[in-house]
C-alpha cells in the first residue's frame, strides 16, 4: 500500500531517531490520544523491530478524562501496541501547566518497560518554535532559547523537524481518531495563547516562515551551548580540586575564561555540590567572585547555602543562619 507523504515524513523522523538505539530495545510512548503522539506511536510499532509500549497518563483535569485514557489505550492496543493508562495526581507549586508536566514526566519515567528505554515524545516542530518564544520572552538565556533536545535521556523526540499540520494529516491518512485536548485551546495558558495569538501574528508581519525560523535558531543554539559545554568541561577539570576530598575551586584560575564557560562551570559544580537549583541571578552572583572580585563577602544560594571566596578558592558552606544552635 501507497503511504501518504504525511505518513511517510513521520515514519522516517521516527526511523532516523531510533537508529542510534541498539536493536530490539523495548521502547516507550507517551501518548494522549493527540494528533502527534498518536502519529508518533503508530510510526514507531511501523518501524520498530522491538517491543513498543505506551502509557496514556489520565492528569484527571477534566470530565470523562479517565474514559478518554481507557479508549485511548485500546486503540493503541489494537494497533499492536502494549498500552495501558496511567492516572497521576496533579499537585504542587508552580501552577497547573507545571504541575501536570512534572507528575506526567515522572509517571513516564516509571513506566519504561526497561531501567534502558527511550521515552518518546510527540513534541513537534511547532512546539518547538512556542518553547523558543516563551524562553525570549522570559529571558531565560541561551539554554532556554535552544529550545527541546531530540535526545536527553530517558526523553527521545523524533518529531522536533515535523510540524503539527503533518502529524494531524498522517492519523487523517491511517483513519485513526484523533482527540483534541480543551486545554490546548485555553486561553488561560500562556502556551495555547502563543500558539493562537502571538505566532500567527508574526507570521503575518514577517511574512512566513516564523516557526522554521525559530526552531531552526534553536538548532544552532543548541550546537553552540554543546560547545561551550565541551569548553567549560575542560575549564572545570583545569580548576577543580588539587587533591583528594578537597570540593573547592581555583578561582584565579577561572578567571581566565570567558563569562560564558566562567557561568557553565559554576553551574555544573554547584549542583554537583547540592545546591537543588540555581537561576540567572544566583550564577551571576557567584561568577561576581570570579570576574568581578573586590574582597565582597558570601553569596546567599537556595537549601540554606552559600558561596564564598577564600585564599583565592571558592568553597560552598552551610549559610551562618541555617545552622543549627
Amino acid at each position: 500500500m501507497r503511504l501518504s507523504p504525511e505518513v511517510a515524513a513521520v515514519r522516517t523522523a521516527v526511523r532516523a531517531a531510533l537508529n542510534q538505539l541498539p536493536p530490539e530495545t523495548p521502547l516507550l510512548v507517551g501518548c494522549s490520544g493527540g494528533a502527534d503522539s498518536l502519529a508518533l506511536a503508530l510510526a514507531a510499532v511501523a518501524v520498530w523491530s522491538g517491543p513498543v509500549h505506551a502509557a496514556v497518563v489520565d492528569h484527571g483535569l477534566q470530565e470523562g478524562s479517565a474514559e478518554h485514557a481507557e479508549r485511548t489505550a485500546k486503540l493503541l492496543v489494537e494497533h499492536g501496541i502494549a498500552a495501558e493508562p496511567v492516572p497521576v495526581r496533579v499537585t504542587g507549586a508552580g501552577g497547573t501547566e507545571a504541575a501536570a508536566r512534572r507528575a506526567r514526566y515522572t509517571a513516564l519515567r516509571a513506566a519504561r518497560p526497561t531501567e534502558h528505554s527511550p521515552v518518546l515524545l510527540g513534541h513537534t516542530l511547532d512546539d518547538q518554535a512556542e518553547t523558543v518564544l516563551l524562553g525570549l520572552g522570559r529571558g531565560s538565556g541561551a539554554r532556554s532559547l535552544a529550545g527541546m533536545r531530540v535526545w536527553r535521556d530517558p526523553w527521545l523526540r523524533p518529531l522536533l523537524g515535523i510540524r503539527r499540520a503533518t502529524t494531524r494529516a498522517a492519523c487523517t491518512a491511517l483513519g485513526v481518531p484523533v482527540w483534541d485536548d480543551p486545554h490546548n485551546a485555553d486561553p488561560r495558558f500562556t502556551r495555547v495563547r502563543l500558539r493562537t495569538e502571538v505566532l500567527p501574528l508574526l507570521e503575518d508581519v514577517l511574512a512566513g516562515g516564523v516557526a522554521d525560523a525559530l526552531a531552526r535558531t534553536a538548532g544552532q543554539l543548541a550546537e553552540d551551548g554543546e560547545a561551550l559545554d565541551v569548553w567549560a568541561g575542560r575549564a572545570q577539570a583545569a580548576c577543580g580540586p588539587t587533591k583528594e576530598g578537597d570540593e573547592t575551586l581555583d578561582a584565579q584560575v577561572l578567571a581566565r575564561y570567558p563569562a560564558a564557560v566562567r557561568r557553565r562551570v559554576l553551574r555544573s559544580w554547584l549542583l554537583g555540590l547540592g545546591v537543588p537549583e540555581l537561576g540567572e541571578g544566583h550564577l551571576r552572583g557567584c561568577d561576581d567572585l570570579v570576574g568581578r572580585w573586590r574582597g565582597q563577602g558570601a553569596v546567599a544560594l537556595p537549601g540554606g547555602l552559600e558561596l564564598t571566596r577564600r585564599h583565592g578558592r571558592l568553597r560552598l558552606d552551610r549559610a551562618e543562619w541555617d545552622r543549627p544552635d
